[in-house]
């Protein structure tokens, strides 16, 4: 049976990485020179081809091999015989040859290349990995119009070797265009950048987030050849977001090529009036907050040391209206329901935005969506902004708390109204929830009254992608507040319209997009099979002690 040059190709790189995976290499020059010194006689210095293939057979090595190139091949025809998906990932390896990918020719592509990094200075002295040792690693993710990627991990070093691909569709959304191929001059219409989130793993698997960087593509449009190269300066998180960590080199590129470029005076033209659009709706939001902020201080002076927070700084320092945290967000067929949700931002790692030097103080840092996923862990606000998202998404009318717990301890968590009153309150790290009965202080003193189980001590404020609602009732304590929302006298609400214009879907806006969940790589029933072995052999170790 022939096959054609690109599955020859192709299955000729799946069998070479299958044998660097298993070391076949090394294996073979121990059977070779084991072969030499024991059954050979001195005077015979020739091995032919036939007495290695011998040798080899004896000791299995030819056979381990086949068994797991039929893995191998088995996934590659379980993934052949699966249903299309509209965006390909792949990676460039060294030597460089003439890869290929299913594309349609009938979308438009941008041909995204890492090619390699460098000052990356706080691992100047990071001595190289020696092959086979653990070392901590960089990953690249990627967002891209509801399309997400992952780089593979490469070493960390002064120069990290990126050398991976990913091919981005860039496509119209609306109803009826998806299927339409693009012109320059309506990709230079679609604003969504590409959000790129460097995650950095040590050695004990731990994740930090070094850098988040949003991406302006749309320059290809006017490149020469429909080809550019860009060297993309990373910025640090929190404390250091003025701090560069390191510089990348991307190279972009589409596909198919364009029949006609764009000039740079019209994109940088484009550029400057989405800024200027931007800039003025920002100024406009934070005219009328200031206006709306006045208002409740005058209904109650000693609302001021309430937690009523309008605005929030995300990974890279940026101040952000809260209510863009949010956006109803659909998990599909990954989550069935608001309870599984719960449980799944509950095993999400909790970690406090880290403080440099000492008095205890918190780092304000709410991070943007892409960057605590890939991360897998971040601040109580980051689980109750995803949680507020996923039930939004189910249908609920979901809002994001802002008050205290415990001692005054700054704190988040989310709250549902259901359609016969009910309060509901979701603790985002724990996956707990509490029903909410309020106490009526001017009940009589015989009057049973309910007695909270939730942790919550106040609340300042409540929001959502659509609504924000100061508490200015006259005690902000939790078990007391009544969350009537639409009582005014209780809760002052913030212009509709207002919010609209900043948080998408409004039009220009810097608030980045939401990505999409992604299905977990690890197949669950497999992985709790192998658990269960290595437990019951640490078990019979232990009995046999």
């Amino acid at each position: 049976m022939s096959l054609p040059p690109e599955k020859a190709s192709e299955l000729k790189q799946i069998i070479h990485q299958q044998l660097l995976k298993m070391d076949v290499h090394g294996r073979i020059r121990e059977v070779l020179a084991e072969t030499i010194r024991e059954e050979l006689a001195p005077e015979h210095q020739q091995l032919s081809t036939e007495d290695l293939i011998k040798a080899l057979r004896q000791r299995g090595i030819i056979d381990d091999v086949m068994k797991e190139l039929k893995f191998v091949t088995d996934v590659n025809e379980k993934e052949r015989t699966s249903a299309p998906k509209p965006s390909t990932h792949f990676v460039d390896r060294e030597p460089p040859v003439l890869k290929k990918t299913n594309i349609d020719p009938t979308r438009r592509y941008l041909y995204l290349q890492v090619l390699g990094g460098k000052a990356f200075l706080e691992h100047l002295q990071e001595p190289e990995p020696l092959p086979g040792q653990i070392c901590s690693t960089f990953t690249l993710c990627l967002h891209f119009r509801n399309q997400r990627f992952r780089s593979k991990p490469v070493p960390c070093a002064c120069e990290p070797d990126f050398h991976d691909g990913f091919l981005l569709e860039v496509h119209k959304d609306s109803l009826g265009d998806g299927s339409k191929m693009v012109d320059a001059t309506t990709m230079l219409s679609i604003c969504d950048p590409v959000h790129m989130v460097l995650i950095k793993t040590d050695t004990f698997g731990e994740t930090t987030l070094v850098a988040s960087y949003f991406l302006e593509w749309r320059s290809v449009l006017a490149a020469e050849n429909g080809i550019t190269n860009i060297a993309v300066e990373l910025l640090g998180v929190g404390t250091e977001s003025n701090v560069s960590v390191g510089v990348l080199n991307i190279r972009l590129e589409m596909y198919p090529q364009l029949s006609k470029m764009l000039s740079s005076e019209i994109t940088s033209t484009q550029f400057t009036l989405e800024r200027q659009k931007t800039a003025e709706k920002e100024r406009l939001f934070l005219v009328y907050a200031k206006q709306w902020w006045r208002e409740y201080l005058q209904i109650r002076p000693t609302h001021n040391v309430r937690l009523v927070k309008i605005f929030a700084q995300d990974e890279n320092g940026v101040n952000r209206p809260v209510c863009s945290f949010v956006r109803p967000l659909r998990a599909g067929r990954l989550l069935d329901t608001p309870r599984q949700a719960a449980r799944f931002v509950s095993v999400l790692g909790y970690e406090r935005a880290p403080v440099i030097g000492g008095g205890g103080g918190k780092q304000e840092q709410w991070c943007t969506l892409l960057a605590f996923l890939c991360r897998n862990k971040g601040d109580c606000e980051d689980h109750s902004n995803l949680l507020c998202s996923l039930l939004l998404g189910f249908g609920l009318e979901a809002f994001v708390c802002v008050g205290t717990k415990a001692k005054g301890v700054p704190h988040t968590w989310v709250m549902t109204c259901g359609t016969d009153g009910t309060i509901t309150f979701w603790e985002s790290l724990t996956g707990h929830r509490y029903i909410h009965r309020p106490i009526n202080p001017d009940d009589p003193p015989l009057v049973e009254q309910p007695k909270p189980l939730y942790p919550y001590r106040t609340v300042g404020c409540v929001f959502n992608h659509q609504n924000f609602f100061g508490n200015c009732q006259p005690s902000d304590a939790v078990d007391v507040c009544v969350f009537d929302l639409h009582d005014e006298s209780k809760w002052k609400p913030m212009s509709g319209e207002a919010i609209k214009s900043v948080c998408p879907p409004g039009a220009t806006s810097s608030v980045p997009p939401f990505p999409p969940l992604c299905a977990s790589a690890i197949d669950a029933a497999v992985t709790s099979n192998e658990i269960e072995l290595q437990l019951r052999i640490l078990v019979s170790e232990h009995r046999k002690h």
